[in-house]
């Protein structure tokens, strides 16, 4: 991986390279770098990863094995822009997979508790419509969502 530009680090406690070989497979253009080691110098057993390099979606980031001390919350997050129904659909079905949780507006719980929202492309046009009766039932649709629904959106956008 290059040394400059920006890097995302997530901090996990003992499940980064777990973590990265997931989001991996979850997301195109993606692929595992270095793994960096703990030596006997530590800070966790000498031999056990401590840092993996990946992408997933053409984004560099780093999983660190750091510990408990930090946890994932909301306030952090990662959208995600689908293409079409199939894309916000294939997203949602893994990242909710094996213990995520779904949350409202398209939100959701990843299971390492990594925050996303799945988002189609379009939404935030039919969001910021310049007539604001068209933008507020676009609104209105979108927050009785957990999953986002295109045809849907598109049909309260619309007045239907």
């Amino acid at each position: 991986m290059a040394t400059e530009g920006f890097t995302t680090c997530l901090w996990f406690d003992g499940t980064a390279e777990e973590a990265a070989h997931y989001y991996v497979s979850v997301f195109k253009d993606s692929g595992i770098g270095r793994i960096g080691r703990c030596t006997e110098a530590g800070p966790g057993p000498a031999g056990s990863v401590l840092a993996v390099d990946f992408t997933a979606n053409g984004q560099r980031f780093v999983a660190l094995n750091g510990g408990p001390q930090f946890t994932f919350n909301e306030s952090v997050s990662f959208q995600v822009f689908c293409a079409g129904q199939e894309e916000v659909d294939h997203y949602w079905a893994r990242l909710t997979e094996d213990g995520g949780e779904p949350g409202p507006c398209g939100w959701l719980k990843d299971k390492y508790g990594l925050s996303w929202q799945v988002v189609p492309d379009g939404l935030l046009d039919l969001m910021s419509d310049p007539d604001p009766e068209k933008a507020a039932r676009t609104a209105r649709a979108m927050y009785a969502m957990g999953k986002l629904d295109i045809a849907a959106l598109k049909k309260a956008h619309a007045g239907g």
